[in-house]
């Protein structure tokens, strides 16, 4: 598949079966969308020693999804409670339609010996410590992760640790163990005093923005090279989000994800009326962001990162998410989801980790489902990048993991072109 895109005034063709981009002038652009222009036998001929080379109309894959029994990675709600109560949260305002609880250190242990057992030979175990607000639990955070060293230390195996937090309890001493034990660790603040403020908000109401931007500040100082993100949200109501990211750069923050929102709040929920305007506001972001990357203050955006050279292999990228197989949410009292998204909802509790035991039939779902069995992906230009989306949005959407939300499609294709954007004025650049 050969898709033609045009930013500004330069045009660009991406071949989804080679994973090459080209730039081109406005008469090949035009010829490869299939308008009938009358090419010069010069500009033919660049175009055959191409697809000659197999990087223009190559076949597209014909690799398999890779599918393991073996689990890999825990998400641990370790607190089914917070001390925020953002309105577009999906998580219910950290209680997930249940209770307010925490995790106990005897069900993390579980969970722990559970992932231990079920990993079989892999090395390298994941976990992230989620919530709710993990830090409102932070005792059970330390008693799980220097239980699961040292069980993995036994089995020669090794795990990589990570937290997402709001922040609001983060201290100098959280820091210090932050840094020592955390693979990564996920900030949360979306830009803006005013645009934060109006939807994260602390349980009396009061906006958090000023409670946490000093003491996010301060762990990025002291957080070196190691990994980190300051990830926002945008809804309908900032749709000028680009402005919450320069911000957010302008903090010092050089790693940053600002994700659209997942909700179906009215006021707040990304419509599909909202997509010129967001389309556009890709572009303007992408057009500061190599601009202050030329000038030498670039920072890392997230979703302007595609590597279309040394990325995951095929077999990973038409795997689709590993959630439900090889990755697996755990709540508080132990109960197993395919992921943190699907967490609470009965219909997909699999098992719990006191007993051990996964149920079958939906593993079996999750197991079977890959890129190939999301239809809607087939004539899709981004599919071997996106993977076929997230399953849990596709559920919550379309009622069927395997049936993309166009709404997401369609952001996620205007910001692969944006990278890909990135990367040609790199290469022009390197020159």
């Amino acid at each position: 598949m050969i898709h033609v895109f045009t930013y500004h005034n330069d045009h660009y063709v991406y071949d989804t079966g080679s994973g090459s981009l080209h730039a081109c002038d406005e008469r090949t652009a035009k010829y490869l969308s299939g308008e009938p222009i009358a090419l010069t036998d010069e500009e033919l001929r660049d175009i055959l020693g191409l697809k000659e080379a197999g990087l223009l109309g190559a076949p597209e894959t014909s690799a398999r999804p890779i599918k393991s029994n073996e689990v890999k990675a825990l998400c641990l709600h370790i607190c089914h409670d917070c001390n925020l109560r953002c309105k577009y949260c999906f998580a219910d305002e950290g209680a997930y339609h249940a209770a307010r609880e925490m995790m106990s250190f005897e069900t993390a242990k579980a969970a722990i010996d559970f992932l231990l057992r079920e990993s079989g030979k892999r090395k390298v175990l994941e976990v992230d410590f989620f919530g709710g607000e993990p830090l409102m639990n932070l005792g059970v955070v330390k008693e799980t992760v220097y239980y699961a060293k040292a069980g993995a230390a036994k089995l020669g195996k090794k795990f990589l640790f990570t937290t997402t937090t709001n922040a609001l309890l983060l201290d100098d001493e959280t820091i210090r163990f932050f840094n020592e034990e955390m693979e990564n660790v996920v900030l949360s603040l979306d830009g803006r005093r005013e645009v934060n403020d109006a939807v994260r908000q602390t349980v009396n109401g009061k906006g958090s923005f000023d409670i946490v931007i000093e003491k996010i500040k301060k762990f990025v100082r002291a957080r070196g090279d190691k990994h980190y993100y300051v990830r926002g949200t945008f809804t309908a109501k900032n749709l000028d989000f680009s402005k919450d990211v320069l911000f957010l750069a302008d903090q010092g923050f050089d790693s940053l994800s600002v994700e659209p929102v997942v909700t179906e709040i009215p006021e707040l929920q990304i419509r599909e009326e909202h997509l010129p305007a967001i389309e556009r506001e890709y572009e303007v972001l992408c057009d500061e962001y190599i601009k202050r990357e030329e000038e030498g203050r670039g920072f890392n955006f997230f979703h302007f990162n595609v590597d279309l050279e040394g990325g995951p292999c095929l077999e990973k990228r038409v795997s689709a998410c590993g959630a439900g197989n090889e990755y697996f949410s755990v709540v508080p009292n132990g109960d197993i989801y395919p992921c943190h998204q699907f967490a609470g909802d009965p219909k997909w509790k699999m098992g719990n980790v006191f007993e051990g035991k996964l149920d079958p039939a939906i593993r079996r779902g999750f197991a079977e489902s890959c890129l190939f069995t999301r239809k809607k992906c087939e004539g899709c230009f981004a599919k071997f990048i996106c993977s076929g989306g997230c399953s849990a949005n596709n559920y919550h959407f379309n009622g069927d993991v395997n049936e993309p939300y166009e709404i997401t499609c369609a952001m996620m294709k205007k910001r692969i072109e944006c990278a890909m954007r990135v990367l040609a004025m790199r290469k022009i650049k390197e020159k």
